[in-house]
């Protein structure tokens, strides 16, 4: 496999660095990566300079924006985006701020069921500038109060766990239009479980969409197939990627293990006004 378009660093979740995670796709022989943090691009240009020193090595600069609907999370993929941007940088702090709020609410309601999770640790976890609750979970684990990150997550921070608490809503088509004005290409990311489809892509389509995830790590052939079928439908362009994280779990699909047809490559490239070939 020479492609992975879904990849994240300490800039959000990811447990690698930007420099790190790159020194890994060389080392899995990958030649196009994307960087796409939550709801961050705090990564994007180490990685940019890493892979500079590694020529065999395209990066895309790419973000990862959560948005939220009544059952659920939903999440865009940008592409090519202008990582310096003034507008998007705001946009993205804007979330990411509320993520702390957010956070903080959790230790505290963490705190009052008798978990002592301290503040300080799970900003040591994040290292980036994007907080998210797997570091809450991280935090949860090292204490011994839960036995994996999923247990913390199906027992207390999950959406339907006590130490839950909602964050300030981002619409889904308010994540095109970011990445829209901030020169990227909006792709609908990991579909497959997403309710009324077609109307969500409808909907987003009409902010700018042109993209979604067809390829990608925990999806079977037939699942693959289904949506690859819907893409067409609507003439989207095909994306695909791990979604890696380097959590080192039996769950995790590994980097550069999803089988992106290099025609995707092209298309996607083509649509930012740049040729890429295969090597």
């Amino acid at each position: 496999m020479k492609y992975d378009l879904h990849l994240h660093t300490t800039g959000s979740d990811g447990r690698l660095t930007p420099t790190e995670l790159v020194r890994l796709a060389r080392t899995r022989g990958l030649e196009v990566i994307a960087v796409t943090d939550h709801d961050s691009v705090g990564g994007v240009k180490e990685a940019l300079e890493e892979a500079s020193r590694v020529p065999q090595i395209t990066i895309i600069p790419g973000v990862e924006i959560n948005t939220d609907l009544p059952t659920g999370e939903l999440h865009v993929l940008g592409y090519f985006i202008d990582y310096t941007d003034k507008d998007l940088l705001v946009s993205l702090g804007k979330i990411r701020e509320s993520r702390v709020g957010r956070a903080e609410k959790m230790v505290d309601k963490l705190h009052g069921l008798g978990l002592s999770v301290e503040w300080q640790r799970i900003m040591d976890l994040a290292r980036g500038d994007s907080i998210c609750r797997t570091h809450i979970a991280q935090a949860m684990l090292e204490k011994g109060y839960v036995s994996s990150e999923k247990e913390a997550f199906d027992k207390y921070i999950g959406r339907n766990g006590p130490a839950y608490v909602e964050r300030d809503k981002v619409k889904p088509v308010d994540a095109v239009r970011i990445i829209k004005r901030a020169g990227g290409l909006p792709v609908l990311a990991h579909p497959a479980d997403i309710q009324d489809l077609d109307a969500m892509l409808k909907e987003l389509m009409e902010a700018g969409l042109i993209g979604m995830e067809t390829y990608y790590g925990q999806y079977d052939s037939a699942t693959i197939e289904r949506l690859a079928g819907i893409a067409d439908q609507y003439k989207l362009l095909k994306t695909g990627g791990t979604d890696y994280h380097h959590f080192q779990d039996e769950q995790e699909v590994p980097m550069g293990s999803v089988d992106i047809p290099d025609e995707c490559i092209r298309k996607l490239f083509s649509a930012a006004g740049k040729k890429y070939e295969p090597k």
